[in-house]
């Protein structure tokens, strides 16, 4: 990032004696804060703190991060995680023919389910889901953001509802756009649906300057999708985009349909479409070799992570395996499948996020060469607090995983 200098040519003080500004990365409603014109402007105030008290409580890879909040007597300063890769829209834009292929598109919206699934199991409904509002950081991976309109679990009324109309029109529910009061979680699942139909055509199913004209398409379903669209996917789409909000399929039953039951490739297509690394680079390259240090180390006699106040043994398995990165991803993919679980590529097989789609905790799965064909294992669970980790089910995990784990004296086990 480039720092901002004065007219000296010196940098600029840093903010707060914290951070450094550097080059404008881009503009929104909330990307500059005067503390006069939040409280000028009607409801502006509310919504900063409502995106802040909604960030606070999200910490998962697919939602972007707010480190902090800070504040001087003229201004309020958000510091949030950086994702360099631009919005989703963009990226859709840049395309030829402004849409994924099928698998990638598949790869693409398992991350955003991923992210509202634990947004939701937290009482947070997003409300304006749209891929304008989806960021890439420089990985390729999702990042949900702009919580400005986030309703808490506070924000309810007595009848459990909510009753602002409120997002973007072209993404909204109908129940949303009719001002009638409705569920956030069935709202945020009929936005999933049309951000699904962009991934998969290229263009919005509903798009209409006239609002009321297009919530009546929306209502009969005047939608039609590209002959190349798998009947699963279309299916999905039709059960997403229901206007009937009590048989409309919420992101959190996801797991129980046939295109999200099958496997995911290891292409490098999403990679180099979304702005991250190819991952046909990645997977084939040479797992780390571990040294006998490394091993040692490695030893639960060793462990002095309860002197930092860290659970790590909680957190962390091991095991040892004779199967290759590319087997183990697969029957670790197969095995979460059974569990609730779907894999999500990041970096190759070396480094996969196991995704929960009950929406609580993320895995990573680590490999090592220790001596050939003897590989090291790791998983560990990267996001989830305490009570969400010692629930977590280990036991049955390795009962699914089966023949490939193999004891290790010295190592703890799964």
């Amino acid at each position: 990032m480039a720092v901002a200098k004065s007219k000296a040519g010196k940098h600029a003080a840093p903010l707060l004696g914290k951070y450094e500004l550097g080059r404008l990365l881009g503009r929104g409603t909330f990307a500059k804060l005067d503390k006069p014109e939040l409280a000028a402007t009607a409801g502006m105030d509310a919504r900063v703190l409502g995106e802040v008290s909604a960030m606070r409580r999200l910490r998962h890879p697919n939602v972007l991060r707010l480190h902090e909040v800070l504040a001087t007597r003229s201004k309020v300063y958000l510091v949030m995680e950086l994702a360099p890769g631009g919005d989703l829209l963009s990226r859709l834009a840049a395309l030829p023919k402004r849409r994924l292929p099928e698998h990638a598109a598949r790869r693409v919206f398992l991350q955003l389910v991923s992210a509202l699934i634990y947004c939701h199991a937290r009482g947070v409904s997003h409300r304006d889901v749209k891929p304008q509002n989806v960021l890439i950081d420089a990985d390729g991976n999702l990042k949900v953001c702009d919580f400005g309109l986030a309703a808490l679990p506070e924000s309810h009324r007595d009848d459990g509802r909510l009753h602002t109309a409120c997002g973007t029109p072209a993404f909204a529910a109908p129940e949303v756009l009719r001002r009638k009061a409705y569920d956030g979680v069935k709202a945020d699942a009929w936005s999933c649906g049309v951000i699904l139909y962009v991934l998969l055509a290229g263009r919005l199913p509903f798009d209409d300057s006239n609002i009321a004209e297009m919530c009546m398409k929306a209502h009969r379903r005047e939608y039609t999708l590209p002959e190349w669209v798998s009947q699963p996917a279309r299916r999905l789409v039709s059960r997403l985009l229901d206007p009937n909000p009590a048989t409309r399929l919420t992101v959190a039953e996801l797991s129980s349909h046939p295109w999200f039951k099958r496997s995911l490739s290891l292409d490098s297509q999403l990679g180099s479409l979304l702005g991250g690394a190819p991952e046909r680079d990645l997977l084939f390259q040479a797992p780390p070799t571990l040294n006998a240090f490394d091993i040692i180390s490695m030893s639960p006699g060793l462990d002095l992570s309860g002197l930092f106040g860290e659970n790590r043994r909680s957190r962390e398995k091991r095991f040892m395996t004779t199967a290759s990165p590319e087997q183990m991803v697969e029957q670790l993919g197969h095995s979460g499948a059974k569990l609730g679980y779907f894999m999500v590529g990041k970096k190759g097989v070396e480094r996969l996020p196991l995704g929960g789609l009950s929406g609580l905790v993320a895995m990573s799965m680590e490999m090592s060469e220790v001596a050939p064909p003897l590989m090291l294992v790791e998983l560990r669970l990267e996001a989830g607090d305490d009570e969400e980790v010692q629930a977590f089910g280990w036991d049955e995990l390795r009962t699914e995983l089966g023949e490939v784990v193999m004891a290790w004296h010295g190592c703890e086990e799964l």
